[in-house]
């Protein structure tokens, strides 16, 4: 006798998906569509580069996301029609099919439904994300280069572009700082929750005598603008340092003084651009972040003195979000969810989604209260 008793499994994962759907709005994303393929076509659409584009990107965005949706539904659908064939007929290998196409639905689902909660102002934005080491000598730095790298595996496993910006390497091991682009769709709403202050605790390979060393490392999301950001950043507020890029160990990378350092002498905001091949270039994407950086920071000010005039002062992110144990117990553990991973190896190497999904169902409940 076949025993496959997934009927309310399906059920609820088909509740779910409506759920999604409402809040996707279909019909308004084809809507979308319909209008911007019409933008698209038109013959004069590459007389304005820029705004070619923008139409072509958001286009190319939109379709991603209803295939997404309708690609789903159509499953869950040739689901339910292959449950109903392996009952009747009996058939374990087909059944086998089901429960193996169930469990990825699961995580499908799963994954749309955080993206769902993404419905902040710059969610569905690319990302800039800075990641500085702290203290902790050269094991700060090698677990700021081990961030680095773990930031990388995770969108290379979801297939996301990314461009290093500027990596500046630290005399000992590792890096001092590193900035790089997610391009993806909700790839700011997505990477946001990740910032924070990192903490590493490990039996060190830099000392000697087996000591455990805790080293830290601060990490910073910001989203790309796809126009320049309305801040004024006068002159005279800004000091700007030229020098030429370099790799590991001091190598030079370029002969001419094409890097660009811009520190904001008001703030103390330091944005390094290294990236372009000119220095013209280099300072361009440099203001840009530059001006990101202050309008975020305007917003969490105006934000702290609505709070404050409300007298609700409360808390948010705290300056420690994470731990990472790679001695005795080997675990992974985010202190404001309480979500915790046994195999810190696989987090290093980019397994980063239930972490991820944790912290954007948090702070939606944290908005909500």
């Amino acid at each position: 006798m076949l025993e496959l008793d997934v009927s309310s499994a399906i059920q609820a994962l088909r509740s779910t998906y409506d759920d999604i759907q409402a809040v996707v709005d279909v019909d308004a994303l084809r809507a979308d569509i319909a209008r911007l393929s019409e933008e698209a076509g038109a013959p004069d659409l590459w007389d304005d580069v820029d705004k070619a584009q923008k139409v072509t990107s958001a286009l190319s965005h939109k379709q991603a996301d209803l295939k997404r949706v309708t690609d789903v539904g159509r499953r869950l659908d040739d689901l339910e029609v292959l449950v109903e064939l392996a009952t009747e007929m009996e058939d374990e290998e087909s059944a086998e099919e089901a429960r193996k196409e169930l469990a990825e639905l699961e995580k499908i689902i799963g994954d749309l439904e955080v993206q769902t909660l993404l419905d902040g102002e710059y969610d569905d934005r690319s990302a800039v994300v800075t990641i500085r080491s702290g203290a902790g000598g050269d094991d700060a730095t090698d677990f700021a280069e081990m961030l680095m790298r773990m930031y990388l595996r995770w969108a290379e496993r979801h297939k996301y572009p990314v461009k290093v910006m500027d990596t500046s390497f630290a005399e000992g091991a590792g890096i001092k700082s590193a900035t790089f682009q997610v391009d993806a769709p909700y790839a700011y709403g997505t990477l946001s929750v990740e910032a924070g202050t990192h903490r590493l605790a490990r039996i060190s390979p830099f000392g000697g005598a087996d000591k455990r060393q805790t080293s830290f490392a601060a990490v910073e999301v910001i989203p790309v603008m796809e126009e320049a950001v309305e801040v004024e950043v006068p002159e005279g507020d800004i000091r700007v340092d030229v020098f030429r890029s370099s790799g590991p160990g001091g190598q030079s990378v370029n002969t001419t003084d094409s890097a660009v350092r811009i520190t904001h002498l008001p703030t103390g905001i330091v944005v390094s651009m290294q990236n372009e091949k000119s220095q013209i270039q280099n300072r361009a994407a440099a203001m840009r972040v530059l001006q990101t950086r202050l309008m975020l920071l305007q917003k969490e000010e105006e934000a702290a003195k609505k709070k404050e005039l409300a007298g609700t002062i409360t808390a948010s992110w705290g300056d420690q979000m994470r731990s990472y144990f790679l001695y005795g117990q080997q675990l992974v553990k985010d202190l404001r969810t309480g979500y915790e991973v046994g195999n810190p190896a696989s987090v290093f190497d980019g397994d980063l989604d239930g972490l991820i999904a944790a912290g954007i169902r948090w702070r939606k409940r944290k908005i909500e209260d």
